[in-house]
């Protein structure tokens, strides 16, 4: 047993679990890459400030999950609770809205922290895919990328999830929305915390978790009451455009998620069959971040799905993905001489494409078997001295069970047909 474990609420991916998890960023990915998105890598830790200014001061996020520290060199910085902020920060940083056309779309996959308390789904450390659209404003965007998450995770063969679709406001419109919300907020039996945070934000209350607040609200004043002009027209054009491409989803008046900078659309993937933690992801409009965290005015849309919460809900459909095998060639060597010509062979096959495993060690012909099996390989090679002197390995279908002597030079060209 080792000394040390895992820290608590998080996990490691091995094999073979870890093989769903690559698939599954692969299979978030995949739209993204055929429709413009440059992959983009930022540090797994910011400062501080881009997260309080850019996440908002009185998020739960920030006030209460940020794992923030200070250097020896006296920088305060945070491991990144989310992505949209570092992104933005690392695209305004390369004046990467100044090199062309917009939009700059970006995708990325990490790891992200935050302090909660620990349970199935909900995880310290935890892995998504994300997605960024900076410095256009237009519906179409907003709708290409519901899009094209609903078409990885259908992709996947996911079914039983759903699309929670609502609009924000914007500068023009929220402010009065925001004064009517905290009227009424006022006159509700809140606790003390819960009104200090209406205050700040309270388009945060009607997010709030809670049964008894919830309740309270019963009558609250909805947003799309309070939508101006603008934001009523281009709100329906972004239903129209999921419409039109068969995407359904829901209107959820009081769907705001948990992030201060969002604008205008918001939306969120649920599933069912996750109990408590049914978000699976989401996104929105966000065109006022860049100047908050001092760039210029970029309107933006983007969104984040969590890989271990889509891998959760795959488990919850009874979803089991079609993996490739690792290996699909494994060499077993009799003698000190087969070890040299089948390990030859193997790094061979493998800069030829094939993936390729080798037994290592002195395990005898029936542990090196066993070996061959556990490795999941189509193929087996089994080569002893005679072999060799006659100029040939015995290839073995581990499938079928036949096996037959294949020449040394033949190797390749004939696993290459078999396994094509």
């Amino acid at each position: 047993m080792s000394t040390f474990q895992a820290p608590k609420g998080t996990y490691d991916l091995i094999p073979p679990d870890s093989a769903r998890f690559l698939a599954v960023r692969e299979a978030i990915s995949a739209p993204l890459k055929r429709s413009g998105y440059g992959y983009i890598e930022t540090p797994g830790f910011e400062n501080v400030e881009l997260f309080a200014r850019g996440v908002g001061e009185s998020t739960d996020i920030v006030t209460k999950e940020m794992y923030a520290f200070e250097t020896k060199g006296g920088d305060r910085l945070a491991l990144r609770p989310e992505g949209t902020a570092s992104v933005l920060r690392a695209a305004l940083e390369a004046n990467l809205h100044k090199a062309g056309n917009l939009p700059v779309k970006l995708w990325y996959s990490g790891s992200y922290y935050r302090y909660e308390r620990p349970q199935k789904g909900r995880y310290r450390h935890f892995s998504q895919v994300g997605a960024e659209a900076i410095g256009a404003e237009d519906p179409a965007l907003d709708a290409e990328l519901i899009i094209l998450a609903n078409d990885a995770y259908r992709s996947l063969g996911l079914r039983n999830f759903r699309i929670l679709l609502n609009s924000l406001g914007d500068k023009e419109c929220r402010p009065v929305y925001r004064a009517a919300l905290q009227d009424f907020l006022r006159g509700l039996d809140l606790d003390e915390d819960t009104l200090r945070r209406a205050e700040i934000n309270p388009l945060r209350i009607l997010d709030d978790k809670r049964d008894a607040v919830q309740k309270q609200l019963v009558g609250v004043p909805l947003l799309r009451d309070y939508l101006c002009d603008a934001c009523k027209a281009y709100h329906e054009e972004v239903r129209d455009l999921l419409t039109a491409q068969g995407v359904a989803f829901e209107d959820d008046e009081k769907l705001v998620r948990g992030l201060d900078y969002y604008t205008r659309t918001t939306f969120e993937f649920v599933h069912d069959g996750l109990g408590s933690q049914s978000a699976v992801g989401g996104g929105g409009r966000y065109d006022g971040l860049s100047e908050m965290i001092g760039g210029p005015a970029l309107p933006s849309v983007g969104w984040a799905l969590g890989v271990d919460r889509t891998v959760l809900a795959l488990e919850a459909e009874g979803i089991a993905l079609e993996l490739p095998s690792t290996t699909s060639v494994f060499a077993v060597p009799l003698g000190e001489e087969a070890r040299r010509v089948l390990f030859a062979k193997v790094a061979e096959l493998r800069r030829a494409g094939i993936a390729a495993d080798f037994g290592f060690g002195s395990k005898g012909l029936k542990g090196a078997m066993k070996n061959a099996n556990r490795s999941g390989a189509r193929f087996t090679l089994v080569a002893g001295e005679r072999d060799l002197a006659e100029g040939v390995v015995q290839l073995k279908d581990m499938e079928s069970g036949e096996q037959g002597p294949v020449p040394l030079e033949d190797i390749l060209p004939t696993l290459r047909a078999r396994l094509a």
